[in-house]
């Protein structure tokens, strides 16, 4: 007998894009199979991915065909102060009672009802598009989305009218490279290729870091200043710059507003003084500034660890003016990235997305999702409006990355607070929902992306049809307005039509459709001769709004707080588990076994001084709560630092609390943004 022919495979490949809160906003290659993802692959047509992808995103179809995801909707049945019971119920079930309930709200005062979400996808359609439209009509509270970035964005429209920078390419090319609160080998992949490349072609590369990252490791120079202390290191360059004439004067004085008042400050900090408040040696400040001040072209790729404390939006202020100083805007691979969001604003078209008119008029409260925990335990108030009595959670899991976990926690566990989530796995969040609705993932929907990162546009096409009775976001606030009798056709449109209307006529969306990416023309080097965007066409050292800006220390630091860092006296950074990304894939077993378990790394000398030895379960406290974590004598960590490894999902940590146990509600001194790395503490042994 002949063997039976095998039976053919129908593969295809579908064009996306990553979804996650991340700059590289990486082009992705889907293989299909037999109507199943079986890999997720870099595009190597795309610039700036070039191929490659990080582990966490390779492993995508992983955490889609997870065999916990949620596939149908759920019902709680269990109080929330008790371990967490739902039933299934229908769809129609589920929207119709969440309709009635939010009806009934919205009629004592639509702006009980508050929206809670952030980048779980960065998709401008699954994110703000029909959600945005439904909040609006309904006269919803708003929500100033703070917790990752506020600060740094607001402090470079305060200086540089928009957050705009350099182009990513051109790192390849730069001389030296200040690498200033970012690990970049774990948090921005495609930058570390061309740094790395520059690196190879001769130039140096300085990390800036309060922990000896990977990408320190790789770096010929590490500075591990205390947490905060940026803005005072970035004056003490100043300073140096100005007394040994490393400046270019001309770009000062054609591009730069309010520069004599500037440097009046800076020369307030000499390098003495910025070594002092910032833990590290007087030698240390001058050499940097040396190696700025001397070499070009030069370049900064800054991140948004650094802005996660007190004066956080002041340090980013100070240190984007670095580059203006020594003229390295003239240059392609001199100047500075913190964001290029700023480009992709000109292209995007929100008020045709979100539809912003149908508030009609009304101006509804806007709470702050840092504060999410103060929020939801206030009362009504003149001040406040009224209490919050539904909160409507998508693409994000507050329970587990909002700072203060225990005020968090008792505003979900409320029982007259109606929450429902919008999700694809049970989180911390889930599990304290009256409902939950299963969502579709990257693989299974439409959308189209900008980046903060590089300078292109992209479009994700679903490769799957969704799994179970998983529906995108977008269908879900459809069938709700429909539920709630809420007819403006607006409320109705399809994916595709919202693709074809988030971009400007700059964009072509049959292009988009037919490549996956379009690339923004811009020039090479764009403030080569000035031409900020701000009102003067110069940046600002002086804002109208926020003055002249200066180094603002800590809440919570041995100078600013000494009685309390007498109690508590580790800083404590909380940066991101190198396998994770925020609350992201915790739950995708390969990529948790790689981590392991909740780390906390301690200098020698601290662990020394407690008497705790590597390896042995600890506890971190300070008098907002506590976590328990593995102990990892480190020398990641420097003297008087410890560094919670985040973000664990609570459920799935030590004891049930993860690092935000222990951080603070406090906002930033501009953009209200979280301070998370603004934390003192103590460790001991569990």
């Amino acid at each position: 007998m002949n063997a039976p022919e095998p039976a053919l495979t129908a593969s295809r490949i579908v064009h996306g894009a990553c979804p996650h809160d991340c700059p590289d906003t990486c082009a992705l290659k889907i293989t299909v199979e037999n109507e199943r993802v079986v890999k997720v692959q870099g595009r190597a047509e795309h610039p700036s991915t070039h191929g490659a992808l990080c582990t966490k995103v390779s492993r995508y179809a992983e955490r889609t065909y997870h065999p916990e995801r949620l596939l149908q909707p759920l019902r709680r049945t269990s109080a929330k102060h008790e371990a967490p019971r739902f039933e299934p119920v229908s769809w129609d079930e589920a929207l119709g009672d969440i309709a009635r309930r939010l009806q009934a709200i919205a009629a004592r005062d639509p702006q009980a009802i508050q929206p809670y979400s952030y980048a779980g996808t960065m998709g401008l359609i699954q994110g703000e598009s029909i959600a945005a439209r439904f909040f609006n009509t309904l006269g919803a509270a708003r929500l100033d989305r703070t917790i990752c970035a506020s600060a740094g964005a607001e402090a470079l429209n305060a200086t540089y009218g928009s957050r705009v920078g350099m182009h990513l390419r051109f790192f390849a090319e730069s001389r030296l490279i200040l690498i200033w609160g970012s690990n970049s080998i774990a948090s921005n992949l495609h930058f570390w290729t061309y740094a790395n490349q520059a690196k190879r072609n001769g130039a140096k590369l300085i990390c800036i870091d309060p922990r000896k990252t990977e990408t320190a490791d790789k770096c010929h120079q590490h500075i591990a200043l205390l947490p905060g202390t940026d803005g005072a290191l970035a004056l003490g360059l100043m300073h140096e710059l100005i007394v040994n004439g490393w400046l270019d004067q001309d770009y000062l004085d054609r591009h730069v507003d309010a520069w004599p008042e500037m440097r009046e400050r800076a020369l307030q900090w000499p390098p003495a003084r910025a070594a002092e408040v910032c833990g590290i040696t007087e030698q240390a400040v001058r050499e940097l500034a040396r190696e700025y001040g001397t070499t070009a072209p030069a370049a900064i790729r800054l991140n948004y660890g650094m802005q996660r404390v007190h004066g956080g939006g002041n340090a980013v202020r100070l240190i984007a003016l670095l580059p203006c100083l020594v003229g390295a805007w003239r240059h392609r691979a001199g100047g500075l990235l913190l964001s290029a969001s700023g480009w992709a604003a000109r292209v995007k078209n929100p008020q045709a997305l979100e539809r912003p008119d149908l508030l009609a008029g009304r101006q509804p409260r806007t709470v702050n999702m840092s504060a999410i925990g103060e929020a939801l335990l206030r009362e009504a108030s003149p001040e406040f409006g009224p209490r919050i009595e539904a909160l409507i959670v998508y693409n994000s899991n507050p329970v587990a990355v909002a700072p203060d976990t225990g005020q968090v926690l008792r505003g979900f566990q409320r029982p007259d607070l109606f929450t429902v989530v919008l999700e694809h796995f049970m989180t911390d969040t889930a599990d304290l929902a009256d409902y939950v609705l299963p969502a579709t993932t990257q693989l299974e929907h439409l959308d189209v992306h900008t980046s903060y990162g590089h300078t292109d546009v992209l479009r994700n096409d679903p490769a799957i049809a969704p799994l179970g009775q998983a529906k995108p976001n977008t269908q879900i606030f459809r069938e709700l307005a429909r539920h709630m009798g809420l007819d403006d056709p607006c409320l109705q449109e399809s994916d595709e039509a919202l693709a074809a209307q988030a971009f400007t006529a700059a964009i072509d969306p049959e292009l988009l459709k037919s490549q996956g990416f379009v690339s923004l023309d811009l020039p090479e080097a764009p403030f080569a001769d000035g031409g900020w965007p701000t009102p003067s066409g110069k940046v600002q050292c002086r804002s109208p709004l926020y003055g002249l800006p200066d180094h603002v220390p800590n809440r919570e630091s041995r100078l600013s707080s000494p009685a309390l860092a007498a109690r508590y006296p580790l800083a404590m950074i909380s940066p991101p588990a190198r396998n994770f990304l925020n609350s992201s894939f915790v739950n995708v077993k390969s990529l948790r076994d790689i981590e392991g378990e909740p780390l906390v790394e301690m200098h020698a000398s601290d662990a020394a001084a407690r008497g705790l030895e590597h390896g042995r379960m600890v506890r971190i406290f300070n008098e907002r709560g506590s976590l328990q974590c593995r102990l990892h004598v480190s020398e990641r960590a420097r003297p008087g630092v410890v560094n919670g490894l985040g973000v664990w999902w609570r459920k799935l940590s030590p004891g049930g609390e993860n690092v935000n146990a222990v951080t603070q509600q406090g906002l930033t001194d501009i953009g209200g943004g979280a301070t998370f790395y603004d934390c003192l503490v103590e460790v001991a042994g569990a």
